[in-house]
């Protein structure tokens, strides 16, 4: 039994016992020992990004796919900092994720001299990323490394999950320790995520009643359904209580689209008909969601005003928000969905099916079914100019040409809009966005994360053409890989989501989100021939069929480049300062009110 170890080859050694199989890391002098480790270890795999915002997102990706915790690792100084962006994605969506970066020497460090800068790259890592990670800590001894790996661990999966970081001397990776003399790590009370847990069994009884005497409940389901791997569970509840289901973009793939109670996405740039059912609901129920803004509209106030509220979150600073919006909830608990879950099994085995919800719910559920109907007709239809792709008819065709259990990762702007807005998702589907940070360029180095955690799935990647350009670098590790990633660029030549925000308040004047205001982009089948992949076009989808066959059937990496109107917007949006259930365009104010159960709010 090996006794002694090169204190880098410890860290591999236990990220393989932590079932980790890959790392995605850039090189850099005082990273070298770390990455040498992971490749002398016979059964870890490591995968060069090329820039460090990658190797996080792709870690952010390949954590969002298994489940399991993601690894990056990058040198000092400037490799460190350009971590920072993917780490802040694994932050807000409460991702595990594991950053190991090298520094400077410890003899070589600043202390307490007062100067900026010693060792050459150094930088103080630990206390930039101190309020984007749930712990961040530079190795103070190499005896320590045990301690400090099993406590990261612990801290990125315990309660909310979410990233750390451990910072590693260069000098300390290159030492060798004594493996009998390291310290364990020991759960202690203050390194617990706080649990103030209440009575569970009391509070499901609460909602029980509260169900019983709602007319209009609508139950809304989010990211944190995916995180507590309970969405077998929370598609039993809503079928025994037949209760509509209305999703966050986080939650988009929770329950087929083709549900009876599946509403869709809701919140300022979802569905008009899933806004009008939360808006006019009587009871809400929220699993798994933190309710943001994007999900309440602003003022928060408005948020299903007339309303029963029910939240249930594992974090009680979520849940201790809404004092500050003056925004009311009947029933805040603080609990982990997998115990809300076990008692709801406890009561079904108390309670056998009945009806008396099916009946009780099923005026309501047409309700929403005829909003469907109404609102859904020409509201998602934009006025394109020939020659142009409808974005909205893309996406749904989009959606019957992807294969069941495929993997879906779409960049930000216009490109989630639309596809929250028209895609159906089937069984099996998975779909990611980094749905807090919304960072311009994640979808294609979380792709290739993904691709290493899942590879048998078919990968797709939509991305706008801005988002494209901020990480179009990666396609070099596709190529590297032979990573068959089928890549869909929507190319409106700008930035669509910034201009209708200038189209509202600034005049239409597209400074630094058009051509003319300062923004070029290069040729896509040239960057295809560059890259090694195979590429086709699409400007007119009924013309352009076979294009869009022949790309779904293409069996190599492949790009598709789908032109849409620079005029593409997305259809309907709520404007700052009105309710939800108050899109743009406006509905003309008779429609609109015969349509509101509640009252609606004078504007």
């Amino acid at each position: 039994m090996v006794s002694k170890l090169k204190l880098s080859d410890y860290i591999a050694k236990f990220l393989f016992e932590k079932n980790v199989k890959t790392v995605f890391a850039v090189s850099g002098g005082a990273s070298l020992h770390l990455i040498h480790a992971i490749d002398d270890h016979p059964k870890l795999n490591y995968v060069c990004t090329h820039h460090e915002q990658g190797s996080a997102m792709a870690a952010d990706g390949y954590s969002r796919v298994t489940g399991n915790i993601g690894v990056a690792i990058s040198t000092s100084g400037p490799g460190a900092t350009n971590l920072i962006t993917g780490i802040c994605c694994s932050f807000y969506d409460s991702v595990p994720l594991l950053i190991i970066t090298g520094q400077v020497s410890t003899f070589r460090m600043t202390g307490d001299t007062g100067v900026r800068q010693i060792g050459f790259q150094e930088t103080p890592i630990t206390s930039m990323t101190k309020n984007i990670t749930k712990y961040s800590k530079t190795l103070q001894s190499p005896n320590d490394i045990r301690f400090e790996l099993e406590k990261a661990f612990y801290i990125a999966k315990e309660g909310r999950p979410g990233p750390v970081l451990l910072d590693i001397p260069d000098n300390f990776q290159r030492e060798f320790i004594e493996i009998s003399n390291l310290r364990k790590f020991s759960l202690e009370k203050s390194y617990c995520f706080p649990k103030i847990f209440p009575d569970s069994k009391d509070s499901f009884k609460k909602i029980i009643a509260l169900l019983k005497n709602a007319q209009r409940p609508v139950l809304i389901a989010g990211w944190g359904v995916h995180l507590s791997k309970t969405e077998t569970q929370l598609l039993k509840l809503i079928e025994y209580f037949h209760i509509p289901i209305a999703l966050t973009w986080g939650g988009s793939d929770l329950v087929p689209s083709n549900h009876e109670l599946c509403i869709g996405t809701f919140g300022t740039h979802g569905l008009r008909h899933a806004n009008f059912a939360v808006q006019n609901a009587d009871l809400i129920i929220s699993l798994g969601s933190r309710l943001d803004t994007k999900s309440t509209g602003s003022p928060i106030t408005t948020f299903a005003r007339e309303a029963k509220k029910i939240m249930i979150d594992i974090d009680p600073n979520e849940l201790g928000k809404f004092d500050k919006f003056n925004l009311e909830f009947d029933l805040l608990i603080q609990d982990d969905l997998n115990y809300f879950f076990d008692f709801f099994d406890s009561y079904l085995k108390m309670h056998e099916q009945n009806n008396i919800f099916i009946e009780k719910h099923k005026l309501w559920i047409e309700k929403i079914r005829n909003w469907k109907d109404l609102l859904s007709s020409d509201t998602l239809k934009t006025k394109q100019n020939l020659g142009y792709v409808d974005p909205y008819s893309f996406f749904e065709k989009l959606s019957k040409k992807i294969k069941k259990n495929s993997l879906i990762f779409i960049d930000t702007g216009c490109s989630i809009a639309w596809a929250m807005q028209a895609m159906t998702f089937g069984e099996g589907e998975k779909v990611y966005h980094d749905f807090n940070n919304t960072a311009m360029g994640w979808a294609l180095p979380a792709s290739i994360g993904a691709y290493f955690a899942e590879n048998n799935k078919e990968l797709i990647c939509i991305v706008g053409d801005g988002s494209f350009m901020m990480s179009l670098q990666e396609l070099a590790t596709v190529m590297h890989h032979k990573i068959k990633i089928k890549l869909i660029i929507i190319n409106n030549n700008g930035y669509s989501m910034i201009k209708q925000t200038q189209e509202q308040w600034l005049n239409s004047n597209y400074v630094a989100s058009s051509n003319s205001g300062g923004i070029s982009f290069p040729s896509y089948k040239k960057i295809s021939s560059t890259f090694n992949l195979d590429y086709f076009f699409i400007k007119d989808l009924n013309n352009d069929n076979q294009n869009l066959n022949s790309f779904f059937k293409n069996e190599n990496a492949s790009l598709l480049e789908v032109l849409i109107s620079e005029d593409a917007r997305v259809v309907p949006q709520v404007k700052f300062g009105r309710p939800n259930e108050d899109m743009e365009p406006l509905l003309p104010r008779d429609i609109f009110c015969q349509n509101m159960i509640i009252k609606p709010l004078e504007n």
